[in-house]
């Protein structure tokens, strides 16, 4: 099967299978009790909303992926690693665990991709005033691959606070990835994106404001830790200036406010990781924007970020129309999300 159609094709049957899924997943969120009662300030919904959504989006992801992507050995391990960390997902959606447990086990599965080759072992030298091209990380490479993916996986469980803002940050991302992989001439991390898209695509319907299901636990750190490892075997060895930048880039969004939230508790004596209402989206809901405007100006910052990276990956004669096609693009959907003043949900 041509690439381009391999592509498409894994995009199409995950949507596919995530939106028929997904009714399903909710009506066994509500058999098992896996509800998410609004308990404290940091939940905006008023109402109890079943969670669990993120096996819907598994079960879409999976598919496309064993049905058309080429499953190497690092593929296996990202895999075997997304199996964990939904399994402690779905415990944890369903019987709330400790942060420490969770924690372990997401150390368990970016070990799991570690020892199954998905290891930064090297990336391009960003400093001009270092002779050498490419940064050898040696010894510290599997410290610091681990620490890359447990941080990654994380952070998308810290940004879903907001109606459809994880899922859609998770769908821009994997689309920037599936570009920059088209670029960079690796057909297989585009199918896996591909995948990863059309899943979340197919989720959003349910998930956007006002949400009938949320992802949980168990879609947040599934969609963290492939976009981590993946970025990994997609973006860290594509070894230009763009190895060290872009992934940075793409991920910034979910990157900088888990590195803020962290600051701001250590600051107040608090422990890192226990929860408040100080993101960027509680923080765009306090100056008065809706729920849907504050996603969409969330949107618009990631989609932006992944343009920059998508624009320093590509030819000198591509950047100009890209360059135009983003700003008229992030425009419009600012105009779009401010033309009304919708009443705070």
């Amino acid at each position: 099967m041509p690439m381009l159609m391999k592509i498409v094709a894994a995009l199409a049957v995950a949507l596919v299978l995530s939106l028929t899924a997904t009714p399903g997943v909710k009506w066994y969120a509500h058999h098992v009790g896996a509800i998410d009662v609004p308990k404290d300030p940091r939940r905006v919904h008023k109402t109890p909303i079943p969670r669990l959504g993120g096996l819907a989006i598994f079960i879409a992801f999976l598919f496309g992926v064993l049905l058309f992507a080429e499953i190497t050995q690092q593929i296996r391990g990202v895999l075997i690693g997304s199996v964990i960390v939904v399994i402690i997902g779905v415990i944890d959606d369903i019987m709330p665990l400790r942060a420490y447990i969770k924690l372990i086990f997401q150390i368990v599965a970016a070990l799991v991709a570690v020892f199954h080759g998905v290891v930064i072992d090297m990336f391009s030298n960003p400093f001009t005033f270092i002779a050498y091209d490419y940064l050898s990380l040696g010894y510290f490479s599997i410290p610091i691959t681990v620490v890359w993916i447990v941080a990654i996986t994380n952070s998308f469980n810290l940004i879903d606070g907001l109606d459809g803002l994880a899922v859609g940050v998770s769908t821009i991302c994997s689309i920037v990835m599936l570009i920059i992989s088209l670029v960079a001439s690796d057909p297989n991390i585009a199918v896996i994106m591909a995948a990863l898209a059309g899943a979340c695509l197919g989720f959003i319907p349910y998930n956007f404001n006002p949400a009938k299901i949320f992802m949980g636990d168990t879609g947040a750190l599934l969609l963290g830790y492939v976009l981590a490892t993946v970025s990994i075997l997609g973006l860290f060895k594509f070894y230009a200036v763009v190895s060290f930048a872009a992934p940075f880039l793409i991920l910034a969004l979910p990157l900088l406010d888990t590195a803020f939230a962290f600051l701001r508790r250590l600051l107040k004596g608090q422990n890192p990781m226990s929860p408040d209402r100080g993101h960027f989206h509680h923080r765009l809901l306090d100056m008065g924007l809706t729920q849907k405007q504050a996603v969409v100006i969330l949107y618009t910052i990631s989609g932006l970020l992944g343009f920059v990276a998508v624009v320093i990956t590509t030819s000198d004669e591509m950047r100009v129309l890209l360059l135009v096609a983003a700003v008229l693009l992030a425009a419009a959907i600012i105009f779009f999300a401010f033309r009304g003043k919708g009443s705070k949900k």
